[in-house]
This record gives C-alpha cells, structure tokens and sequence, in this order.
C-alpha cells in the first residue's frame, strides 16, 4: 500500500470528473481517496486526506484552479498539483506554475497521458501539455524583438545621442557638466545594455533604432 498514488479530483463538472476518477481507478497503483466540484472544499480535502496528487480545474466557481492551487500549495506542500483546463491559455499556465502547480494538462488527454502525467507530479516533474508549451515556445519566440534602446535610463539615452554625435567622453562631461571618468561608467553600461562591443556598434545600433542626436 505503501506505493500506492493517492488522488483528489476537483472539477465542476460532475460527468467529466466522474470519468476521471473511473479512468484513475482502473490504474492498479492509484487511489482516489475524494472528489469535489469546489476550491474551497478541495483546500479542506487536502488538509484531512493528504493525498499525493490533486487533479484541479482551472476555471471552477468560487475559488477558481488558481486560487485553490495556491492554497493548496501553502498548505500542503507535499501535494502535487496538477491543473485540468479545456483551453490552452498560456497566461493561465504562468499563473498555475507560479501558484505552485507541477502539471498543466488539457482535458482532451487519454488516459495514459493523465496517469503518466500524475506519476511525473508526484516524483517532482513538472509537465506541461505539449501543444501549450509549442504554443509558448512560439509566442516567446515572436516576441523576442524589442527595442534595446528601452532597458536604458533618460541619462544613458542622452549620453548615447551624444556618442552618435562623434563626441569624446571628455566633451560629452563638459556638455552635460558631468566627469569623464562618470561617462566612461555610463558608456560601459550602455555598451552591456545594448549588448555591442564598441561606440560605433552603439552609435549604429541607436540610428537602427530611430534614436537621433
């Protein structure tokens, strides 16, 4: 018994949640010690049944999936989490993750991914379903092309209008009554912000930009 996987079900939804807890039962090192339709009721669950995973649903009344999973997650931190969601909506995948969550299944899933997915959870894997981690993947990707010019602070943006100009450090400290020694700091920030290994890099990078002296 001692190697048996104890599991809660929560889900709103009584026919879905019912073919989970039969498809979990037929899986000979599973147990599903309860099952509920709300947060709330799954936070008291867990702190009397202690069971190894929960099976929780992202969008439920009341506490909705990420509410009751960071509840959870406080109170019983031995409990894996693993969200259920019908949508592969990637903010709430963030969310879940940061709440405590170790899995982030889609509900479409057969019964052997679910059943791999909670011995993962519970050996301390986290898993996400494919198709939403594809989905991140691209979305991060696409999203990688912001403009460098943003990570730097009003002073390092005049400076480098400056540095587009032809100026030294010397007539960039007379012109903005600051030392040469505090402009060549501010030039090495600026280098390691933009991520160039020269002025003229810099200088280039920040005409690219739209920047103009």
């Amino acid at each position: 018994m001692s190697n048996t996987i104890d599991i809660l079900v929560v889900d709103d939804h009584p026919l879905f949640r019912q073919g989970v807890v039969n498809s979990l039962d037929m899986v000979p090192d599973f147990k599903v010690v309860g099952e509920t339709s709300s947060g709330e009721e799954a936070l008291g669950l867990c702190l009397s049944l202690m069971p190894d995973v929960v099976l929780l649903d992202v969008s439920m009344p009341g506490w909705n999936g990420i509410v009751t999973a960071e509840k959870i997650a406080l109170a019983c931190p031995a409990t894996a989490i693993v969200m259920l969601t019908a949508a592969d909506d990637k903010d709430k995948l963030l969310a879940a993750l940061k709440a405590g969550a170790r899995g982030y299944v889609l509900k479409g899933v057969s019964a052997k991914e679910l059943s791999d997915v909670v011995r993962s959870a519970c050996a301390g894997e986290v898993y996400v379903s494919p198709s939403i981690a594809a989905e991140m993947l691209v979305s991060l990707t696409r999203g990688k092309a912001p403009d460098p010019l943003q990570e730097l602070t009003d002073r390092e943006r005049e400076i480098l209008e400056l540095i587009g100009n032809a100026l030294t450090n010397r007539e960039i400290g007379e012109k903005i009554f600051l030392s040469e020694k505090t402009i060549k700091h501010y030039v090495t920030n600026i280098l390691q912000k933009l991520q160039v290994r020269s002025r003229v890099e810099a200088a280039l990078l920040a005409n690219r930009h739209g920047l103009k002296g």
